[in-house]
């Protein structure tokens, strides 16, 4: 595992300002462009062009928007392997509350000898459908509460 899933940039006032800035225009030119490649030039050296991938751009508006909240950022690989402690503080609970997910099956993990593994990419997915299940449910209840006409 790699220091990056356990050290997350912490941005202070100076970076939060500076994403709050550069997140519209990055998401401007997305918005606007739909080029495979994206070429960057440096304000330095206008001689100098870096040319990145557009999902790499797409990344990095998505760690703007969580500088510019004041959001601590990790990138970690989607094939890193975490510990389970790894895993919980990435979910925000506790590391036997992640153990009960593993073991009802919730999240994909293999065994290391006497320890469990997670794959990042099997802890998104995990992630990806709780948020669903959470939208999917305030949905249900926004709709309860029109019928009952208290909206």
């Amino acid at each position: 595992m790699t220091a990056l899933a356990l050290a997350p940039v912490q941005p202070d006032e100076s970076d939060i300002t500076t994403a709050v800035e550069a997140l519209p225009h990055v998401k401007d030119y997305l918005a606007t462009h739909t080029d495979s490649v994206i070429r960057l030039v440096v304000a330095d050296d206008p001689a100098e062009t870096l040319v990145v991938p557009r999902s790499a751009v797409e990344l990095l508006a998505r760690v703007l928007a969580h500088m510019a909240s004041g959001q601590g950022v990790s990138v970690v690989p989607a094939h890193a392997e975490l510990t389970t402690q790894q895993a919980a503080e990435l979910l925000n609970v506790s590391r036997p509350f992640l153990i009960g997910l593993l073991d009802a099956g919730d999240i994909e993990y293999r065994k290391v000898g006497k320890h469990r593994r997670i794959k990042a990419q099997s802890l998104m997915a995990y992630m990806a459908r709780d948020d669903q299940a959470r939208r999917d449910a305030a949905d249900e209840l926004t709709r309860l509460n029109q019928e009952m006409g208290l909206l």
